[in-house]
């Protein structure tokens, strides 16, 4: 078994929605209004290679975001507070078929840590795969509801027919939630609540090795260090953190959350979160 990175082009945020800052303005309100830009950063998707069947965990972003009338520019989120630069050769779909993977014949399952389209703007590559989503994640984000709050069900492939998937209470570690996606049981989903309260992220066991694909968890191994959730997340994200954090003591964790550029080093030199 093995785990991919795909970079599906970059993306730029505010610096308060990368990490909350303390104060009595909302936190929403400091990212639209905030003057400071963050540096552009990676929008990553994965692969896991498993005996079972390749499994991908995210879609990454589409092209279409640069293209006129994709994004809600009404929104106050997508006017004020993101710019994405994503080409056609950075879209998932051709950066699979270039290390031998028909997206369309080749991958069994699709995982979707959350619906943000810079998660699951390349859903449109998988129409052959199985997709599990977390069943509220799908509510909250589906119709006028999910549009209000920032997602994009109205870009979503018109095949779309997910898995539906609820965690049940099962203990995994330091997670109260959890389901294995594999019968040999190296692939779980865990329940990761904070930055949309229904988030999931996906273990990879590969040789004693905790791959942990993260989502948006939180933007950085730093801020996973530091316990600092980003600016536009539930409160249950320092709790979250925590329980990554004590994951990682009792498992060797290279800790892969979807926009962190120092993620290739760590996975280069396989790289725990304890080392």
């Amino acid at each position: 078994m093995k785990v991919y990175r795909i970079e599906t082009g970059k993306v730029r945020i505010k610096e308060n929605q990368i990490k909350r800052t303390e104060g009595i303005i909302p936190s929403m309100a400091k990212v639209l209004f905030g003057k400071i830009w963050a540096d552009w950063i990676p929008i990553y998707a994965w692969v896991i290679d498993h005996p079972e069947g390749v499994i991908v965990v995210d879609t990454g972003e589409t092209h279409k975001t640069s293209s006129k009338g994709y994004l809600p520019k009404w929104h106050p989120y997508y006017a004020l507070a993101v710019d994405f630069d994503v080409k056609p050769e950075d879209e998932i779909g051709p950066q699979l078929l270039k290390i031998g993977i028909n997206p369309k014949k080749d991958v069994k399952k699709v995982i979707l840590t959350h619906l943000h389209t810079d998660h699951a703007g390349g859903l449109h590559h998988f129409p052959n795969s199985e997709i599990l989503i977390d069943k509220n994640e799908f509510k909250n984000a589906s119709g006028l509801k999910g549009i209000l709050a920032g997602y994009l069900p109205h870009r979503w492939p018109k095949w779309l027919k997910p898995t539906l998937i609820d965690l049940p209470s099962s203990p995994y570690f330091s997670f109260n939630k959890s389901m294995p996606v594999t019968n040999d049981g190296k692939i779980m989903i865990v329940a990761t609540p904070g930055h949309v309260a229904n988030h999931i992220s996906v273990i990879a066991e590969v040789d004693g090795l905790h791959y942990f694909l993260a989502g948006d968890t939180s933007y950085t191994q730093e801020n996973l260090i530091n316990g600092l959730p980003d600016g536009i997340g539930t409160n249950e994200s320092i709790k979250t953190l925590k329980n990554i954090q004590s994951f990682a003591k009792f498992n060797p964790t290279i800790y892969l959350p979807s926009h962190d550029p120092n993620v290739p080093e760590r996975m280069k030199f396989k790289a725990t979160i304890q080392n």
